[in-house]
């Protein structure tokens, strides 16, 4: 129904410039987080892409500048599947980079077959969750001096779907991988309601969304049948500059400066799951990654 009622309201846009801020994506090499970067250089601003792979990161990078006309574009070597990695990509950017006004959590992994990362976290709850819980902790304080900041968060509308196992987190005892994808997805919207409740006064606020569905590398894990009906569905999904809009509007959305925490889709406000409003879980999910990270975060 909210995707009717944005039909007929037509597409969300925004003059919004952004010259003199610092925007930072994680996986912004492909997909909607490349037309992110590309729409927030066009815009003025500095667009650090925080990718795993340099060599198309690099491409990507000249792809930007191109269509943005905008030279002030970099990527940084960042693997949310290590968080030795996340460690040094974060220090780089303290030591280096004057503010971060807008973090872009949007890298992620898709119903991929069961793997670990270098931490011994399952695939998905790893990148898309832990990743970029201790990415975000890392750069908080960077963000805080950047104030008015945002962060934001790309969740999915699988998160209806999901469940926190916090006793088997990482699906050691069984694994799905539909499953495990709604469990990283609910996790972000939990992430984004406690991460409001903490940054109150900071003049740091947070968002998470739904993108809608559209057609990216992430699909490349589906088998046969899933495959199959994806490809049915294919006229109605988004194109990646459709499925970047969210994210660009909670990034620069001046309506929503004195909101945090809230769930969003086709460039409005939605409902997420009831899980998603439990506050009970969304802290113990909290406590435990803060346990797994091995980090104090109040």
């Amino acid at each position: 129904m909210q995707a009717l009622r944005n039909l007929f309201r037509g597409p969300w846009v925004s003059e919004a410039r952004l010259e003199g801020k610092t925007v930072l994506i994680t996986g912004a090499n492909t997909g909607i987080g490349k037309e992110a970067a590309a729409d927030l250089a066009t815009r003025g601003a500095r667009v650090i892409m925080a990718c795993r792979d340099l060599s198309k990161a690099e491409a990507a990078v000249k792809e930007v500048k191109e269509r943005s006309l905008n030279d002030n574009v970099v990527c940084m070597k960042l693997d949310l599947a290590d968080t030795k990695s996340i460690r040094e990509f974060a220090q780089a950017v303290n030591e280096g980079e004057p503010n971060v006004n807008i973090l872009i959590n949007n890298a992620g992994v898709m119903v991929c077959p069961y793997a670990k990362t270098v931490d011994g976290f399952e695939m998905q709850i790893g990148v898309n969750h832990f990743g970029h819980f201790l990415l975000t902790f890392l750069l908080l304080d960077l963000l805080k001096r950047s104030q008015p900041s945002r962060v934001v968060t790309v969740s999915s509308m699988a998160h209806l779907l999901g469940s926190i196992k916090l006793d088997d987190i990482n699906s050691e005892r069984s694994y799905n991988k539909q499953r495990a994808y709604s469990q990283s997805k609910l996790a972000n919207v939990l992430f984004t309601r406690s991460l409001a409740k903490r940054l109150q006064g900071t003049g740091v606020t947070t968002y998470c969304l739904h993108p809608g569905v559209v057609q990216t590398d992430l699909w490349r894990h589906l088998d046969g049948p899933q495959r199959f009906f994806v490809n049915l569905a294919s006229p109605f999904t988004k194109t990646t500059e459709q499925g970047a809009r969210t994210t660009i509007y909670c990034a620069v959305e001046p309506a929503l400066e004195n909101q945090s925490g809230g769930y969003y889709s086709d460039c409005a406000a939605a409902n997420c799951s009831a899980a998603g409003k439990n506050d009970e879980l969304a802290e113990k999910l909290w406590e435990l990654s803060c346990k797994s990270l091995n980090i104090t975060w109040d």
